[in-house]
C-alpha cells in the first residue's frame, strides 16, 4: 500500500520529501537484497564456507564474513589464538602470582565477534531442547553462569572449531558423547 502512495505523484497523501525517503529507502532496501544474494551464491560455491556453516549457530553471512576476513588461518599457531584475536577471550589483569581475568578484551574485528555472539545467543536459544555436545556444555554452563557470559564463552568454543576446520579441511560433527 506505502509502495503505491510513493509510485503515485497525483495526491498529496505524503509531502514530496517524505516521498522522496521513502523512494531512497526502497532502492537502499533492493541493493541489500541483491548483496544478500550475491553472498548466498558466493557461499554456495565457496567450499570452506559450506564447512564452517555445519557448525551450530554459524550460517552463510557469518562463514562468508570469517573466510573473507580470515584468509590464512594457518597464521594462528591455535584455536586460542584466533578467539583471541577476534577479541572473544578475557582480559588479563595478572599481578604478584595472582591470576585476574576481567571481561573479553573486545580486540579485532567487531563484526566477525558480533556474529558469533549472536549466533551462539541462537544455539543457546535452543540448548534445552538439544542432546548435542556443544548444547549440552552450554546448558551446564547455564545453570552456574549467566546467559550473556556463557553466550561470549559459546561463541569463543566456535570460533576455535571454526579455526580446527579451516587448518584440517575437516567438517564438523557432532560427538556423541
Amino acid at each position: 500500500m506505502l509502495v503505491a502512495l510513493v509510485e503515485d505523484e497525483g495526491h498529496d497523501l505524503i509531502p514530496p520529501l517524505a516521498r522522496s525517503a521513502l523512494q531512497q529507502l526502497r532502492e537502499v532496501h533492493e541493493k541489500v537484497g541483491e548483496l544478500d544474494r550475491q553472498i548466498h551464491i558466493w557461499h554456495r560455491s565457496h567450499e570452506l564456507i559450506r564447512r564452517l556453516e555445519t557448525i551450530p549457530g554459524i550460517g552463510p553471512i557469518t562463514a562468508s564474513a570469517i573466510v573473507a576476513t580470515v584468509t590464512d588461518a594457518s597464521l594462528f599457531k591455535s584455536g586460542r589464538q584466533l578467539a583471541a584475536w577476534l577479541g572473544l577471550v578475557p582480559r588479563q589483569n595478572s599481578s604478584g602470582g595472582k591470576d585476574r581475568l576481567g571481561r573479553i578484551s573486545k580486540q579485532g574485528d567487531p563484526y566477525i565477534r558480533r556474529l558469533l555472539v549472536v549466533g551462539a545467543h541462537a544455539v543457546l536459544r535452543f540448548c534445552r531442547k538439544g542432546k548435542a555436545a556443544p548444547t549440552r556444555w552450554a546448558a551446564e554452563l547455564l545453570a552456574k553462569k549467566p546467559y550473556n557470559v556463557v553466550a561470549v564463552a559459546l561463541a569463543n568454543k566456535m570460533a576455535r572449531i571454526v579455526w580446527a576446520l579451516m587448518t584440517t579441511g575437516k567438517r564438523f560433527a557432532d560427538s556423541p558423547a
